[in-house]
C-alpha cells in the first residue's frame, strides 16, 4: 500500500471521532443561548450542557486514538478501540510532565513545555495508527494452551500496553522537536494574521480531493501548535477569563467558511443549472437543489464541489481561491462566528450568543455578496471556456460504456431500498470480484479495489453519485453524499451473505 492510500484510511477513520463533534457544538450552543455571558453561572441547565459538551472537547486526543484504531482495524472490533483507549492512557501518564521530570531525574520546571501539551489530536492519531496495526497483525495469535485465555484479540490491549512504554520513551525524546516544528508552521501563519487565515483556507480546499485537508485542520482548529481555534471559540466566556481567546481573533479560521458554504457554493449551484443545456435542467435542478441545501444549512459542502471538481477543475482553483478571500475578509474585518461540525446555518445560529461571536451578522451581507460573486464567476467561466458541468455534456448516441442506458435508469429507479442500491454499485464498481475492501466517511465510499478502471462512471452517476475519484489503480472513492455509510455497510452485508438479487 502506496502512502497516499495509507493517508486515505487515517483521513476515513478520523470521521469517527469527528462526528462528536456536532453532539458537543449542540450542547455547548444551546447552553450558551440560556446563559451567554455567565458560563453556567446564573442557570443550572446552561452549566449541565456546557459542561457535557467541553467533556467531549477536552477530550478530542483520546477520542482519535480510539476512533483511529477502531476505524483503521481489519474488522472494526471493539477490542482494537480498547486497546487505542489503553496506549493513549499509558502515553499519557509516562509523557506527563511529572514522569519526564521523575524519569529523566530533572526539576519538573526544566521539563520542556511541549509535554504540558502531549494530551492532543497528532499524538492521538500516532497512538491510534500503532493501535490498529498491532490489532491487525496479532488479533488472532493462539498463545499456548496454559495461557489461552488471553489468546486473539484478548492480546492485543495487553500487548499494546507494553508497545506504548517503547513508543512513550521515544516520545521523550522527539515530541519537544515535532512540537517545535507543529509550532513553529502554526506561528507562521498566524504572524501573517488575517493573511494567514486566507491561506490557510485556500490549501484546506485544495486538500479536499485527497481527503487530506484533517491535517491541516488539526494544525489551526484543534491543539496541536497551541491555536486550538474550534475548542477556544465554544469555550466562550470561560476561553476569555482563561486567556486562550481574544475577542476578534479567535474564530478567525472559521468565520469566513460561512458566507461560503451558506450562499457562496448555493450560487455556484444556480450557475450550473443555468448553463445545463434545457433538456438535462430538470435532472439538474433536483442535484443542485439537494447539495446547496446541504451546504446551507449543515455546511456539508462536498456533494457540491465533487460535482465540478474533476470535470471543471479551473472552477475547483476559483472555488479555493475565493474560499481564500472570504476567510481574509471575515479576519480582517473580525467578523467572528465559529462552528463545532461545519459553517453551514445551525452552527452560525448556535454560536450566535457566544461572547466570541463579534459581529457575527455581517458575516450574512458578506455571504449575498459571494452568493452573486460565485454566480457570476461560475457563469462566465463555464459560459467561456464551454466547461462539461453537471447537464452541459450531449446526449450520449452510443453505449460505449457497455451499459444500457435504459437499463441503468430502471435499475436507479427500482433502488428503492438501500439493499437495492447498495448491490447497483457493487455491480457499477466491477462486481464483487474487483471489491477487496468497503468503507465510507461522512459524504464517500472508500473503495479498495483490484482495478480501479473497471469502475464504471457512468452507472454510478446514474445511481446518484455525484463523481468518481481514482487516488490510483486500487483506490477508489465514490461520491454519494451523506447516505455514505449507510450504503457501504449494505455493500458490505451484501458481500457477506452472498452476492443475489
Amino acid at each position: 500500500m502506496n502512502i497516499l492510500s495509507y493517508l486515505q484510511r487515517i483521513g476515513r477513520a478520523l470521521m469517527v471521532p469527528v462526528a462528536t463533534l456536532p453532539a458537543a457544538a449542540i450542547l455547548v450552543g444551546v447552553g450558551y443561548w440560556i446563559d451567554p455571558t455567565g458560563w453556567g453561572a446564573e442557570n443550572a441547565l446552561a452549566a449541565f450542557l456546557i459542561t457535557s459538551g467541553n467533556a467531549i472537547l477536552e477530550n478530542m486526543g483520546m477520542l482519535f486514538a480510539v476512533g483511529i484504531a477502531y476505524g483503521m482495524s481489519k474488522d472494526k472490533d471493539g477490542a482494537a478501540a480498547l486497546a487505542g483507549l489503553i496506549g493513549f492512557i499509558v502515553v499519557m501518564k509516562l509523557c506527563s510532565p511529572a514522569a519526564v521530570a521523575m524519569i529523566k531525574s530533572i526539576p519538573i520546571e526544566e521539563v520542556p513545555k511541549a509535554f504540558g501539551k502531549i494530551n492532543n489530536q497528532f499524538v492521538g492519531i500516532l497512538v491510534g495508527v500503532f493501535s490498529a496495526e498491532l490489532y491487525n497483525r496479532y488479533s488472532n495469535v493462539e498463545l499456548p494452551q496454559a495461557l489461552s485465555f488471553f489468546s486473539g484479540r484478548r492480546l492485543v490491549p495487553i500487548l499494546n500496553s507494553f508497545l506504548m512504554i517503547i513508543i512513550s520513551f521515544i516520545l521523550m525524546f522527539i515530541w519537544p522537536v515535532v512540537y517545535g516544528w507543529l509550532v513553529a508552521f502554526g506561528e507562521s501563519i498566524m504572524d501573517l494574521g488575517s493573511t494567514g487565515a486566507g491561506f490557510y483556507a485556500f490549501f484546506n480546499r485544495l486538500l479536499i480531493p485527497v481527503g487530506l485537508h484533517h491535517a491541516l485542520n488539526s494544525v489551526f482548529w484543534f491543539d496541536v501548535a497551541g491555536i486550538n481555534d474550534i475548542p477556544n471559540f465554544l469555550g466562550g466566556q470561560k476561553s476569555i477569563e482563561a486567556g486562550t481567546a481574544v475577542m476578534g481573533i479567535t474564530g478567525r479560521y472559521q468565520a469566513g467558511f460561512f458566507p461560503i458554504m451558506m450562499f457562496g457554493l448555493p450560487g455556484a449551484a444556480l450557475a450550473i443549472y443555468h448553463c445545463a443545456r434545457p433538456e438535462n435542467r430538470a435532472k439538474v435542478a433536483g442535484i443542485m437543489m439537494a447539495g446547496a441545501f446541504a451546504a446551507f444549512f449543515t455546511g456539508v459542502t462536498e456533494p457540491l464541489e465533487f460535482s465540478f471538481m474533476f470535470v471543471a477543475p479551473v472552477l475547483y482553483v476559483l472555488h479555493a481561491i475565493m474560499t481564500g478571500i472570504s476567510v481574509y475578509i471575515a479576519a480582517a474585518m473580525h467578523w467572528i462566528a465559529g462552528f463545532g461540525f461545519s459553517a453551514g446555518f445551525v452552527d452560525m445560529l448556535l454560536s450566535s450568543r457566544n461572547p466570541l461571536a463579534v459581529h457575527w451578522y455581517m458575516l450574512i451581507p458578506q455571504g449575498l455578496v459571494f452568493f452573486c460573486l460565485y454566480y457570476v464567476v461560475f457563469r462566465f467561466t463555464i459560459k467561456k471556456f464551454n466547461l462539461m458541468t453537471p447537464g452541459r455534456e450531449l446526449a450520449a448516441t452510443d453505449e460505449t460504456d457497455g451499459y444500457d442506458v435504459d437499463v441503468a435508469k430502471k435499475e436507479k429507479n427500482s433502488a428503492n431500498t438501500i439493499q437495492e442500491e447498495a448491490f447497483h454499485y457493487i455491480a457499477a464498481i466491477g462486481g464483487s470480484d474487483n471489491l477487496t475492501e468497503i468503507d465510507a466517511c461522512i459524504t464517500r465510499l472508500r473503495l479498495s479495489v483490484k482495478d480501479s478502471s473497471l469502475v464504471n462512471d457512468q452507472l454510478t452517476k446514474k445511481l446518484g453519485a455525484s463523481g468518481v475519484i481514482r487516488l490510483n489503480k486500487q483506490s477508489v472513492q465514490i461520491i454519494v453524499g451523506t447516505r455514505a455509510e449507510l450504503i457501504a455497510n449494505a455493500m458490505k452485508e451484501i458481500l457477506e451473505n452472498g452476492l443475489s438479487q
